[in-house]
């Protein structure tokens, strides 16, 4: 979508996508057309892009494989626990997915943006009278971790290939197979 800009300002904004995954794209939109090409955005320019972003991306979502092992553990488990999914994908559009995907009836909500992911997790903790330490944020963003963090929960990473360089530096407990995420569950 950035192309039209140049090759330096498309390039900026890919890294600032890898980096920020899980940032909401109504705030990624005005970042980069803010910071990157001193152009501000009035709410319905930001709408637009977004819905051409939803337009470009969303099939692919629903096309994407599955993160290996996922749809057996929740098969397993979510008669016994409790799941949300949120996310920084606008709330109709990650209903949306989760339900073309087959999945919904595994989550007992899925939320997204415009709000932000801090927001959902002490929104759905008071709502759901959850307690912190039976709690716990899985993610693959440094938006899931700081979510986690503003909530005093604790966080698993769901280590990604673009995830590895932003958690470089953070000491958490990590897994990339939904086997290896059943062992940590049974640590905690």
């Amino acid at each position: 979508m950035y192309v039209k800009f140049g090759k330096d300002i498309a390039e900026k904004v890919v890294e600032h996508h890898k980096n920020h995954g899980g940032m909401s794209r109504f705030e990624k939109f005005k970042h980069y057309h803010k910071d990157f090409l001193n152009i501000d955005l009035s709410e319905d320019q930001i709408n637009e892009l977004a819905n051409r972003f939803s337009g470009l991306v969303k099939q692919g979502v629903i096309d994407a494989p599955e993160v290996p092992g996922v749809r057996s553990f929740l098969e397993k488990y979510y008669r016994n626990m409790n799941f949300w999914v949120i996310s920084g994908t606008p709330t109709d559009e990650i209903r949306d997915i989760v339900k073309q995907k087959s999945m919904g009836h595994f989550f007992r909500e899925c939320c997204g943006s415009p709000q932000k992911k801090s927001y959902w997790v002490k929104k759905l903790m008071k709502q759901n009278h959850l307690q912190k330490a039976g709690t716990v944020f899985v993610g693959d963003a440094k938006s899931d971790y700081q979510a986690a963090i503003d909530n005093e929960i604790q966080f698993l990473l769901r280590e990604t290939p673009d995830g590895q360089s932003i958690f470089q530096e953070i000491d958490v407990p990590r897994f990339s197979t939904f086997l290896q995420f059943e062992k940590i569950l049974e640590m905690l």
